[in-house]
């Protein structure tokens, strides 16, 4: 009886050593199996990096705050525009900056709210100093979703807050943050660690902490939105620069949010680099010319291609220079004569036109009499 008990003792002794050594390393693996749809894109060349059900649709809960921006972005000219608080926009569920009626905040006022601390409130405000109606701002919302991209995406109210048929996808609202990305106070705003905008009475301020974790823990980390309800579970979506590479990363319905999105963010920045495939600006080389008594004419690229690929990838890319073996002046600059392709792993990548550096004057009789003549 001593014996089994010993050899018990032994056994628990052994496997709590285990534990703790072994511990944070079973966590991570854990961690990284918790999303229910997840996603990993570099906003460059929009490349999926990493992904999980990225297509399955879900609630998102605050995260659909990142749409509401863009609409907004797309349809308000100025953002220091005043916007007095709708009646419509006091007292809504949730997360709030606490407007009160008839207040007046600017518009750019009203996006850190919303994004910063996640206010519902300021989220309706913004939305019905759109449009007449969370009806018609909401079908705007869907629209300039699909116009970038996120085509299986449904919003029904510009907060997030659980609402029958509002649905997106983990690579929808990745397509949706690159767009918003394009615009520089997007960046301004969410990146932003805290903010302070005028309180209710105007004598004072709200001040407002952003609920984005990563931006004090992960290296690059440039923005993002949080979000949770009972429906869509506890959603991030983050965005880090590092090195060339903007990564934007989903997780939907993920307890451990914070932790499994640095996790596959920095799995990614590991794994991945940006390789430079065509420079800008790039001379090709000289083409041979015809009917002139310029014998050549140089040719070159203007667009630049970058594409994050791992150290095993590099060999998989291969390009093609489509080029005649002469052509006839006269010719203009930047004529197009041919086209730059890239391939990666067989596949068409990239495109990009090939044009002439310089005009070349034809030879030709009748050109030297038009010559003449335009000159008379």
């Amino acid at each position: 009886m001593k014996k089994i008990k010993y050899l018990v003792l032994l056994f628990i002794a052994v496997f709590s050593s285990c534990l703790m050594f072994y511990g944070n390393k079973h966590d991570i693996v854990l961690a990284q199996n918790t999303a229910k749809s997840m996603v990993v894109i570099e906003a460059n060349s929009n490349r999926i990096l990493m992904s999980s059900n990225e297509h399955a649709l879900r609630a998102n809960a605050s995260t659909t705050k990142i749409a509401t921006f863009l609409t907004v972005l797309k349809h308000c000219n100025d953002f220091n525009e005043k916007v007095k608080i709708d009646d419509r926009a006091i007292g809504i569920p949730g997360t709030s900056i606490y407007l009160k009626k008839g207040e007046v905040l600017t518009v750019k006022e009203l996006l850190y709210g919303m994004m910063l601390v996640s206010g519902n409130d300021a989220a309706t405000a913004l939305a019905l100093h759109i449009s007449p109606s969370i009806e018609e701002f909401a079908n705007l919302m869907t629209q300039e979703a699909k116009n970038c991209g996120a085509l299986n995406t449904t919003f029904k109210n510009p907060h997030g807050l659980d609402e029958e048929g509002h649905r997106t996808t983990a690579y929808d609202l990745a397509q949706i943050t690159r767009e918003c990305y394009k615009y520089p106070i997007f960046e301004e705003i969410v990146s932003s660690k805290n903010a302070k905008i005028p309180d209710s009475t105007g004598n004072g301020y709200r001040y407002l902490q952003n609920k984005n974790k990563l931006l004090w823990s992960l290296e690059g980390c440039n923005g993002g939105k949080t979000g949770f309800t009972n429906d869509a579970g506890r959603c991030l979506v983050a965005s880090a620069k590092r090195n060339n590479m903007h990564l934007i990363s989903v997780v939907l319905f993920c307890g451990p949010m914070f932790e499994v999105t640095a996790m596959h963010m920095e799995d990614c920045f590991a794994k991945y680099h940006m390789s430079t495939i065509l420079p800008p600006y790039t001379y090709i080389r000289t083409i041979d010319v015809t009917n002139s008594d310029t014998k050549k004419v140089k040719v070159y690229t203007q667009k630049g291609f970058m594409y994050p690929l791992t150290d095993d990838e590099e060999q998989k890319i291969k390009t093609e220079i489509k080029l005649p073996s002469s052509i006839s002046a006269p010719i203009e600059k930047e004529q197009i004569v041919g086209e730059f392709l890239i391939y990666f792993d067989n596949q068409l990548l990239f495109s990009e036109k090939i044009y002439t550096m310089e005009d070349v004057k034809s030879n030709s009789v009748l050109n030297n009499f038009k010559r003449i003549i335009s000159k008379w």
